[in-house]
C-alpha cells in the first residue's frame, strides 16, 4: 500500500470519482427554468428541489455507504454506489413530471455516496493528517474544473438535444468511471482490517464516532459552509436573471466563482503544511464573516441589487475563503477516526449534508430576487463556524477506538 507517494492518475480517478457530485449539481443548473416551463412545475415542489433534494439523497447514502466499505472494501462499495448512481440517472432522464425527476434525482444522491465516501477512505487509508489534506487539496484542484465547465456544457448540451440528454451525460461518464475503476484502482483496506457489518456494532461505533466532541463540531461546521454553497448553487441562476439580467453568459460569471475556489485550494496544497488546518480554517472563516458583511451591508444600501462588479469581486472573495474550508474541515474530522475512516466519513458526510439541506431550503425560501438573503446566509455561516471550529481546537484529540463485534 503506497504511503508516501501516490500517481497522478489515481489522484485523477480520486478527483473524477468525487467531481460526480458537482458534475450532477451545476451541470444542470441551466436547464431549470426549461424544466419548470416544459413539465409545469407547480407548488410545493420547485425546481430549488431538483438541487437540495439531490443532497437530500446524498444523506441516506452516505449513512449507509460508510459501514458498508468498512465491511466490504472501498471498491465494491464504490461499484455499488454507481450502480445505484446509474438508476436514479435513467429515472430522471425519462420523467414526465417534476416529481419522477425528483425521485430520480434522490437515488442518484444516495448512489453518489459511494463516489464521494468511499473515495475519501481510500485516502484516509493512504495518508494522514496534513498529508491527507495536501492529498485532498490536490484532488480539489483536478476536479474544481467540473463546476468551472458542467454549466457551460449543461448549456450547450441543452441547446443542441434538451435537458433530458444532460441526464444521458451523466449515465455515460458514470459507466466510464466503473470501467476506470474496476480496472485501475486496487483495493485499500485490508481483509483484516474489515469491520463486520453488523447493526449492534453499527450503533456503538456510531456512537463512539458522534460522542466525539471535535468530530461532533466539526460536523455541524462543515454543515454550515456546504449549506451557504447549497444556497447559493440552488438559486444562483435565478441571481444572475432576476437582478442582473444574465442569461447565455451565466456558465461564465459561475466558472468564475468555481476558479476562486479551485485557486484557493491550490494555494491551501503549498501552505496547509506550514500553517496547519486549524490556522486556514480560522483564516478563512474570518474572512468570510468581513466579505459577507461587505456584501451584505452593500445589498441592503442598494436595496438587494448591489452593482455587478462589487458583488463579482465580494462573491470571489467569498468563494475564495471557502475553497479553504471544504478540504481542510473534512481532514481535520477525519483525524481521529483511524479503521473507522468509512463509518467516520459517512457520519461526517451525512450529518454535514443534513445541516446543509436546512441551512439552504431555510435561506433558500426567503429569496426575493435580491441578494440580501445569500450575503445573510454566507455572514451566518462565517460567524458560526468560527465559533464551532474554535470549541473544537479545544476538544480532545484521541482516537476512536473501534467496536469489532456486535454485543
Amino acid at each position: 500500500m503506497e504511503k508516501r507517494t501516490i500517481s497522478f492518475e489515481r489522484i485523477a480517478l480520486y478527483a473524477f470519482l468525487t467531481s460526480l457530485t458537482a458534475l450532477s449539481i451545476d451541470a444542470v443548473l441551466p436547464a431549470l427554468r426549461l424544466i419548470e416551463s416544459d413539465l409545469h412545475v407547480e407548488p410545493p415542489l420547485s425546481t430549488q428541489h431538483i438541487v437540495s433534494l439531490f443532497i437530500f439523497g446524498m444523506v441516506f447514502g452516505e449513512l449507509v455507504i460508510g459501514p458498508i466499505a468498512d465491511a466490504i472494501g472501498r471498491k465494491r462499495a464504490l461499484v455499488g454506489g454507481l450502480a445505484l448512481y446509474m438508476a436514479g440517472t435513467v429515472v430522471a432522464m425519462l420523467s414526465t413530471s417534476v416529481e419522477m425527476i425528483v425521485l430520480g434525482r434522490i437515488l442518484q444522491g444516495i448512489g453518489v455516496a459511494g463516489p464521494k465516501i468511499a473515495t475519501r477512505a481510500l485516502v484516509r487509508d493512504q495518508f494522514e493528517g496534513e498529508a491527507m489534506a495536501r492529498i485532498m487539496s490536490f484532488m480539489f484542484v483536478l476536479f474544481i474544473l467540473v463546476p468551472m465547465i458542467a454549466p457551460a456544457m449543461g448549456q450547450a448540451v441543452l441547446a443542441f438535444a434538451g435537458w433530458r440528454a444532460i441526464f444521458a451525460v451523466y449515465l455515460a461518464l458514470s459507466i466510464l468511471l466503473c470501467i476506470w475503476l474496476v480496472m485501475r484502482q486496487p483495493e485499500t483496506l485490508a481483509p483484516q482490517n474489515r469491520i463486520r457489518f453488523h447493526p449492534v456494532t453499527l450503533l456503538q461505533n456510531g456512537s463512539h464516532v458522534l460522542r466525539n466532541r471535535r468530530v461532533s463540531l466539526l460536523i455541524v461546521a462543515t454543515g454550515f459552509v456546504f449549506g451557504a454553497h447549497l444556497q447559493y448553487l440552488s438559486t444562483a441562476a435565478d441571481i444572475f436573471f432576476d437582478v442582473y439580467g444574465i442569461g447565455s453568459l451565466f456558465p461564465a460569471y459561475f466558472a468564475a466563482f468555481a476558479a476562486s475556489i479551485g485557486l484557493a485550494s491550490m494555494v491551501n496544497a503549498q501552505v496547509v503544511r506550514r500553517f496547519g488546518m486549524q490556522a486556514m480554517c480560522e483564516y478563512a472563516l474570518c474572512g468570510l464573516v468581513a466579505f459577507g458583511l461587505c456584501m451584505l451591508a452593500l445589498s441592503l444600501v442598494w436595496e438587494g441589487h448591489p452593482p455587478l462588479p462589487a458583488f463579482m469581486a465580494l462573491g470571489f472573495a467569498i468563494f475564495f475563503c471557502i475553497g479553504f474550508l471544504f478540504g481542510n474541515l473534512n481532514a481535520m474530522a477525519m483525524q481521529s477516526l483511524g479503521q473507522l475512516a468509512g463509518l467516520g466519513a459517512s457520519l461526517i458526510a451525512s450529518g454535514s449534508s443534513l445541516v446543509a439541506v436546512v441551512f439552504a431550503v431555510a435561506f433558500g425560501a426567503f429569496y426575493n430576487e435580491t441578494t440580501i438573503p445569500l450575503a445573510s446566509g454566507f455572514l451566518v455561516t462565517g460567524i458560526v463556524g468560527l465559533m464551532l471550529v474554535r470549541l473544537a481546537a479545544r476538544a480532545s484529540r484521541e482516537p476512536v477506538i473501534p467496536v469489532k463485534r456486535g454485543a
